[in-house]
């Protein structure tokens, strides 16, 4: 009897294949296998898109396609698009548009969007959004790519010839892999043969356990190489900061929360596959989780870390002027208490990477937002020096926080050690989301007063975290919450806080804002509720109290430059104006659909709070006067190799496409720190141009050109042929380059740079000077609420952000796009409930039918350290968002909800207790 597979003959990509694997196999998964690994698996269940091909010409999910119903037919690959490596019209519409950002969702949306050009070569915004209905993004607010998918065939905007780059929208200089499938991803680029690890993780969020006879259990399963338990972890503990390693590689007869490592299986795909998680022998004893912050305060709690009383990680405050006398005398004072939820970050690729052992040495190729911390984290879990580990990051698709703290990293680079192979390592999309960080569920508390004027005179909030089981990046929240409790306003007296409480939760990291979205929803309530206190308008009330320069903050600071908060409510004013006007009409004739416009302002430290952050970067020139930037800045989506490009070729003189970038690559490049923050633009980018400019001035010395002239960017160099000339008013000057003795990289001069921005530690009282600049940011919001149902729409967001000087205008926009997005997530659908919501059906992240209209508008206020007057707008991009649109909610239903996000059931509630209250 054969037992052979049937042999399975298709055409994918225009050439014949035989697939001589079992019928049932995913087709994504035999794609991938032949190399064609630009169909990505973001979930495997059919809920992201991210692994979309055609076949016969319709959109499907490879994932949710078994290979047997390939027989005959005819798939189309996002490899496949281009011929003979010429883009597509589509391709080059996505290019010129930035409407690929991390890249992971790319193929997907292509894909989908070649299916529906194929129908429909002039598709209307409607039927575009319902092509790429499908297909989840979690970068670009989707805007960019239904602009470009429109665009299609359409004449090219004639580009305008400019001699510096900075300003200007350039084309991603890694965009183009994003398009065809060639960029490598975490679970790219394999090793053929590579063993794959599978964690057994805790179901229970507080249990201890027993594991049985793991050799019988091996025995029983051939294909498993290697198992590991806590006993083979050298080091067995990690976490963010040096002084707390509070979170185990691999639990050791103690689980925390639901998604805690218990051991690794390491072995083949196929012996991995076989294996049902009951039937590894490990035996809980469930325990009473402590779930929520009222419990992890409550007498008597149990204590998840013993050196941690109370629960309590971290507490921080401000305290400025007197709080009390400022209370006792005012004219207004309103309270608001609000509760956020656990927020996941669901980036479309979930986490993923490989290692491999090189003698003593391990080469580590991941997924990371932060390559030298998670190399030197490595190190540490493995007790080997950094310099024998080599962290090569792969493209990173999406991380927004989630990818700062360790992942797959330990567990691989064990595996390897340990067995001598490659081993790889992704996790499902269940297990990300039950496994990985959380944005922090906040209960923010708020007491606001004002004068008779309308002048602010006192602001107190205390906001109480639940940092889950570890501490992940709990201090930093708690810290950066009361710096920036107050929002971009004069306040003279204040007290604010900020606590972290453990609970056997997932753990809460860094999330876009760390912190300050949530405190925000509570602090830009009470600013509209002041308001109405003195029948102000909204807008005007926010505009008499911004900060303007020479105004001091909370902590003391004086902000002397760029403080655009000002120019972000005056560029929003129309809108606002023209959409009061326009709900307040809609509202007299219809009874069921009401409109409300909201506003809401905000302000973000770039960079570490109160603390060194430095970044440092360098630029080589070899013999043929190729110039190479040396760029430890990890690029997660939001274009900082772009960036970082531009600032280099300004600052040194010379046109873009001239310089060739390394990035990431510990063993290649300086550490540029960690991209989180808002700091890469600011930080890095300042580095960039540092480094740049020692270049040119060590070009100027080498060629007998004026040094006076070297820091006028406005003289260009000529580079051809190994030589540098020089063109000045006193003659043509030339550095002959090849006359230079090389340097181990193969450069012949190279230039350094290094930025750490001017902060000072906060006193006892959160007094000194946190960050050496801020974003600043104004949103409008307009609303439709289904008062029926309970169902809020967002029509459109105006959205005015201060980032400096927009290095690269089209990726800015980008930004403010993406981080609407989430925005619109944190307050209207995003609520992740351990054991409930751990895949993208139950958990709901904005669609491109969830998208309004989106008005980005950029404001240049530079900051004077800033490269070129840059400064971040990653973050900030996110954190006016959702206050607006509680305030346009209140304003078509004169409610407001205290438990995000506003789900219909609480809106509904909301709404009947209004009633009931008029009745």
């Amino acid at each position: 009897m054969n037992d052979a597979p049937p042999v399975i003959e298709c055409r994918i990509n225009g050439r014949d294949v035989v697939l001589d694997v079992d019928p049932a196999t995913r087709l994504s998964d035999a794609l991938r296998d032949l190399g064609l690994t630009g169909t990505k698996v973001g979930c495997n269940a059919g809920d992201c898109g991210a692994c979309t091909v055609l076949m016969e010409g319709q959109e499907v999910c490879a994932c949710l396609v078994a290979v047997g119903q390939c027989a005959g037919t005819s798939i189309t690959t996002v490899e496949g698009l281009a011929a003979n490596g010429t883009l597509t019209a589509l391709q080059r519409s996505f290019h010129a548009h930035g409407a690929a950002q991390c890249g992971i969702c790319t193929p997907g949306m292509l894909i989908a969007a070649t299916g529906l050009l194929a129908r429909n070569a002039k598709p209307s915004k409607l039927e575009v959004e319902d092509a790429l209905g499908g297909v989840l993004c979690r970068c670009t607010g989707y805007q960019k790519i239904v602009e470009a998918i429109r665009d299609v065939g359409k004449p090219a905007v004639a580009t305008i010839e400019r001699a510096t780059t900075v300003g200007s929208s350039l084309a991603k200089v890694d965009g183009i892999p994003k398009l065809t499938g060639t960029e490598r991803f975490g679970d790219d680029g394999v090793p053929l043969g590579a063993l794959r690890v599978r964690v057994i993780r805790s179901p229970h969020a507080r249990a201890t356990f027993e594991i049985g006879d793991l050799s019988a259990f091996r025995r029983a399963n051939p294909g498993i190489e290697a198992i590991l338990t806590a006993n083979d972890v050298p080091s067995n503990g990690f976490g963010i900061y040096p002084n707390i390693k509070d979170q185990p590689v691999l639990a050791a007869g103690l689980v925390r929360y639901r998604g805690d490592a218990v051991l690794a299986l390491v072995g083949t795909p196929k012996a991995l596959a076989a294996i049902v998680d009951r039937d590894v022998p490990i035996r809980y004893e469930v325990l009473l989780p402590v779930t929520g912050i009222a419990a992890a305060k409550a007498s008597g709690a149990y204590q998840l870390h013993a050196d941690r009383p109370g629960n309590i990680l971290a507490d921080g405050g401000v305290r400025r002027g007197d709080w009390v006398e400022a209370v006792a005398t005012c004219a207004h004072a309103v309270a608001v208490d609000n509760e956020t939820s656990f927020v996941e970050h669901a980036y479309i690729e979930p986490e993923a990477g490989w290692a491999i052992r090189r003698g003593d040495e391990l080469e580590l190729h991941v997924s990371t937002q932060t390559p030298y911390q998670h190399r030197d984290e490595v190190a540490s879990v493995m007790e080997l020096p950094p310099a024998s580990i080599r962290l090569i990051p792969s493209a990173c698709g999406g991380g927004f926080g989630g990818k700062l703290d360790l992942n797959v990293h330990a567990i691989v680079a064990l595996a390897a050690w340990v067995t001598g192979k490659p081993v790889a390592y992704a996790y499902t999309r269940p297990e990300s989301m039950m496994a990985s960080t959380k944005r922090h569920p906040a209960l923010v508390r708020v007491r606001a007063t004002c004068a008779a004027d309308g002048r602010l005179t006192a602001f107190w909030s205390h906001a109480e975290l639940d940092t889950g089981a570890y501490a992940s990046w709990g201090p930093t929240v708690a810290n950066r919450v009361p710096v920036h409790a107050s929002g971009p306003y004069v306040v003279p007296n204040a007290l604010t806080r900020g606590t972290a409480y453990f609970t056997n939760a997932p753990p809460s990291g860094a999330f876009r804002g760390f912190g300050v979205p949530q405190s925000a929803i509570a602090s830009e309530a009470a600013m509209d509720i002041l308001a109405d206190k003195l029948g102000m308008d909204w807008l005007e009330f926010r505009r008499l109290n911004a900060l303007t320069a020479g105004d001091t903050t909370i902590t003391g600071q004086r902000l002397d430059t760029s403080v655009g908060i000002v120019a972000t409510i005056d560029a929003v004013e129309p809108y606002w104006r023209d959409w009061t006007k326009d709900a307040k009409a809609y509202n007299r004739t219809s009874k069921h659909l009401k409109r409300g416009a909201g506003i809401a302002c905000s302000w973000y430290g770039i960079g570490n709070t109160a603390l060194s952050n430095p970044s440092e970067m360098r630029v080589g020139i070899d013999g043929n006067g190729s110039v190479t930037l040396y760029s430890g800045a990890v690029d997660i989506g939001q274009g900082s190799n772009t960036i970082m490009v531009q600032i280099t070729a300004d600052a040194l003189g010379v046109a873009p496409e001239k310089i060739r970038l390394v990035a990431g690559d510990t063993a290649l490049t300086p550490d540029a720190g960690k991209t989180s923050a808002s700091r890469q633009t600011f930080v890095s980018g300042k580095a960039c141009e540092l480094a740049a400019l020692d270049l040119r001035r060590q070009l100027f010395v080498l060629a007998g050109a004026p040094l006076d002239l070297a820091a006028d960017t406005s003289v260009r160099l000529l580079i051809a042929n190994g030589e540098v000339a020089i063109e000045t008013l006193s003659g043509t000057h030339i550095c002959s380059l090849s006359q230079l003795a090389a340097g181990e990289d193969g450069s012949m001069l190279i230039g350094s740079g290094r930025f750490d921005p001017a902060t000072t530690p906060l006193d006892k009282d959160g007094q000194g000077n946190p960050y050496a600049c801020y974003g600043f940011a104004t949103q409008v919001a307009l609303v439709e609420v289904d008062v029926e149902l309970g169902l809020t729409r967002v029509l459109k967001i105006a959205a005015a952000h201060d980032v400096g000087r927009a290095i690269n205008p089209q990726q800015v926009e980008g930004q403010i796009h993406g981080g609407t997005a989430q925005g619109i997530g944190l307050a209207l659908m995003e609520e992740f409930i351990p054991g409930r919501t751990e895949n993208l059906h139950d958990y709901l992240i904005p669609t491109v039918g969830d998208m309004p209209e989106m008005i980005a508008m950029i404001i240049e206020d530079p900051a004077p350290d800033g490269p070129f007057g840059a400064k971040g707008v990653g973050e900030p991009a996110l954190i006016s968002t959702a206050p607006a649109i509680f305030g346009g909610i209140f304003k078509a239903t004169g409610v407001r909800v205290h438990k995000i996000p506003v789900l219909p059931h609480r809106l509904l509630a909301a709404l009947r207790m209004k009633q009931g209250a008029a009745a």
